[in-house]
């Protein structure tokens, strides 16, 4: 039976039950019962792609705001490598593009703070959440969870970490004034042509683990706008993204993979390294085989000066 056949059976609804969902469970128990490294090359690779394809049919997208503090640490040093090279006491523009409720804009803003003290910056965080970007605005965050939360958003943060980012305030972390200070917070949608116009050009922008929660075609047109944010010469970090689409849109746009940690990076956020394939915001093992896996597997980009 062809893919596109057995896809197509999948689909299927017998009694009301969907086919696909039964298919994905039965995959998760037996996947189980392996060793994880069944997935990582060869046939158990394939399959695993083939189960992503699968996953990847689902017909709910949903947003989640479950996150983590410093959720990316190899990320964040790249961040700080890029910028170290710069001159002293100069300003950056940064955007933080569906920022959700603000753990990673002030993951952000703390590595900057704590490293790059000399730095001023302009950060901006925007999400389509109006509710969501209140809450992010206040920094406080319940200890026992909320609407919004549970107490996992610390889970990656050492004692020192948390004493440096927060102070307590009742049931509730509250980040320090210091790294609060000077964020902006906007609702907006990251697809919206005329967000460039609305920021200003951007040094950096982030883009994080909101894209693959769009449909693929939705996800692809808001990546060409969110890519005309960054100004000639900045930088694009976006991960959490279907990998297909983003090195579509690398090659289109001409955009140069930065593959230092690029290994690192991938790897650097375990939340989706173990979702994958059977969850549609999974990602796939790192595969240097590959004629592409610059772009594929880069998740920061530095946007060319026009020609």
């Amino acid at each position: 039976m062809s893919q596109p056949t057995l896809i197509k059976v999948l689909d299927a609804r017998i009694f009301g039950k969907s086919l696909l969902s039964a298919f994905l469970r039965i995959n998760d128990w037996i996947l189980r019962l392996l060793p994880s490294r069944t997935l990582n090359w060869g046939p158990g690779y394939a399959y695993g792609k083939f189960l992503h394809t699968i996953a990847r049919l689902r017909p709910t997208r949903e947003v989640y705001f479950g996150t983590f503090f410093l959720r990316n640490r190899p990320q964040l040093e790249l961040l700080l490598r890029l910028i170290q090279g710069g001159e002293k006491s100069r300003s950056l523009n940064i955007a933080i593009l569906g920022c959700s409720i603000g753990a990673e804009t002030y993951s952000i803003a703390w590595t900057i703070h704590s490293r790059r003290p000399d730095i001023k910056m302009a950060m901006t965080a925007v999400d389509i959440s109006s509710k969501a970007i209140e809450f992010a605005r206040k920094g406080a965050y319940p200890l026992q969870g909320s609407d919004f939360t549970d107490e996992q958003i610390f889970a990656r943060l050492t004692a020192q970490e948390m004493k440096d980012l927060f102070h307590r305030e009742g049931d509730s972390l509250v980040v320090q004034d210091e790294i609060r200070a000077g964020i902006a917070w906007e609702a907006g949608d990251a697809a919206d042509p005329a967000l460039a116009d609305r920021l200003g050009p951007q040094d950096i922008v982030f883009a994080n683990n909101f894209l693959c929660h769009l449909y693929p075609s939705h996800a692809e047109k808001c990546l060409h706008s969110i890519v005309a944010t960054v100004k000639p010469g900045g930088y694009l970090f976006v991960s959490g993204v279907d990998l297909d689409i983003r090195t579509r849109v690398a090659k289109e746009l001409g955009l140069e993979p930065v593959t230092d940690l690029i290994e690192e990076i991938h790897a650097g956020d375990n939340s989706l390294r173990k979702d994958w394939p059977l969850r549609y915001w999974g990602l796939e093992p790192f595969d240097r085989r590959r004629a592409d896996w610059k772009e594929r597997y880069s998740s920061v980009f530095r946007v060319p000066a026009p020609q």
